[in-house]
């Protein structure tokens, strides 16, 4: 039920405005003054102030300026005599939501408070909904403490006020769209659009429309005028996912799009002016698709003012238990009662971390997902994993990937810190536990954590 506040000296009007409200479905307070109407607001949650103008002391207007201050979405609504109505709409200038003549109609005034409460809950909706998106792409949400992952949220830091281009480069699931929506929900273009549009997803003739919009009749099916995601994007921000795909007409005319900040939709010849920020992702190596002449060199310089390499997951092992525990903690969120999970057993853990986890993030999320739609009691055990995981072979080395030209002991070194790193996560950093799971003496695992410097990565005090 929405409470309305009621300001006016004249007690009887107050009583008579109250019950008609109450006959509407409405709860209400009211005041005798300006003064008595703010120690209200302080106090209990209005959802619309309905205030005569004329009262001695604090003015409506007065009282309306120091509404603003508290809530300035708060609607007001103005009760004013025919002659001042100057008074009326200097409050309209103020910020009032609209104002009302006396003596009105008591349907005139339901009326306007049901659509000023109508839009104050699209306002407060809104800004809920921004809040929340804004607080689920903070950069440092993204889960990591890994090295590589203190790298890349430090390029976040810095990239996202800024206006400049961005090139996200990783393999599939490692989370490209997510480090472009934390750069864009950190940018001074926050509070415009992001637009996404992944370039595999449409074929070539598809894929122009989408962009750059269509005139009505430009082709057969075009029965309207479409706008584009470029146009769609304007003072917001445009996230092409899989750039690496573009055909090499298309690569022209976005490098064009980028030099002369303006647009042509399919089918029409007049230019339209477009302002937003361009973010680009690839699983492929761009470089390399240049080299080999699949790739425009000079869009490919456009696109990589600033790269952001996101690590595939077996580049960041330490993290992997900091993801298990964050989806554990997502599921059984949305899952509400419906979960009995409450955490994942150290067996099945160490299945985990000792996977390759060639899908990445992506994969790991299906799996931890799956576990704890499936999961028997309410520990995660390696019997709730999918087989494919339980049955896997450890995360090993690839000898057979090895590049030619690495000898032995650069191998050997890697292999051996990659364990350290797995005992570490498995034993929580505890220096004691990680030299028994890897049969060494504590000063030897000491020694080497200082060797590989990973006292420091693993932020070991």
């Amino acid at each position: 039920m929405e409470t309305i506040l009621i300001v006016d000296d004249e007690k009887h009007y107050r009583l008579i405005l109250s019950e008609v409200l109450q006959e509407e479905g409405y709860d209400s307070f009211t005041a005798g003054s300006g003064m008595e109407a703010l120690d209200i607001l302080k106090s209990q949650i209005i959802d619309l102030v309905l205030t005569d103008v004329k009262m001695p002391g604090m003015t409506g207007i007065d009282l309306l300026e120091n509404i603003k201050e508290i809530n300035p979405d708060l609607p007001v609504i103005i009760m004013t005599a025919f002659g001042s109505v100057e008074k009326a709409v200097e409050a309209m200038h103020k910020g009032a939501y609209t104002f009302i003549l006396k003596p009105f109609e008591n349907e005139a005034l339901i009326a306007q408070i049901a659509k000023s409460i109508s839009m104050y809950r699209i306002v407060q909706e809104n800004a809920r909904l921004r809040d929340a998106v804004q607080s689920r792409f903070q950069f440092d949400n993204i889960i990591g403490k890994s090295k590589p992952m203190q790298k890349l949220y430090d390029i976040i830091r810095k990239v996202a006020p800024t206006n400049a281009a961005v090139l996200i480069e990783g393999e599939s699931g490692t989370g490209k769209e997510l480090v472009a929506q934390s750069i864009h929900y950190n940018s001074r273009r926050k509070d415009h659009p992001l637009v996404a549009v992944n370039c595999a997803a449409f074929a070539e003739s598809l894929l122009e429309s989408e962009l750059f919009g269509h005139e009505k009749g430009a082709f057969t099916g075009a029965s309207t005028l479409k706008k584009g995601r470029f146009e769609l994007a304007d003072k917001g921000t445009l996230f092409l996912d899989e750039i690496g795909e573009l055909s090499m007409p298309l690569q022209v005319k976005l490098l064009r799009v980028l030099q002369e900040k303006t647009i042509e939709r399919v089918g029409g010849t007049t230019p339209i002016p477009v302002d937003f920020r361009l973010i680009a992702a690839t699983n492929k190596t761009l470089e390399d698709e240049v080299a080999e002449n699949k790739f425009r060199e000079d869009l490919y310089y456009r696109l990589n003012v600033v790269k952001a390499v996101i690590p595939p997951l077996r580049d960041r092992q330490e993290d992997v238990p900091l993801l298990i525990n964050h989806f554990i903690e997502k599921f059984t969120r949305e899952a509400g009662a419906d979960s009995r999970v409450t955490g994942i057993s150290k067996e099945a853990a160490r299945i985990l971390c000792d996977h390759a986890w060639n899908g990445n993030v992506r994969e790991l999320e299906n799996v931890i997902e799956r576990s704890v739609i499936l999961a028997a009691g309410d520990i995660i055990t390696p019997a709730d994993l999918p087989p494919r995981i339980r049955q896997a072979p450890a995360n090993t080395v690839d000898l057979e990937g090895i590049p030619e030209g690495v000898g032995l002991v650069e191998t050997l070194a890697a292999v051996e810190k990659r364990m350290i790193i797995r005992a570490m996560t498995l034993s929580g950093n505890v220096q004691t536990r990680a030299a028994q799971i890897l049969g060494i003496g504590k000063s030897g695992l000491n020694q080497k954590l200082k060797k590989y410097n990973l006292d420091k990565e693993l932020n070991i005090d």
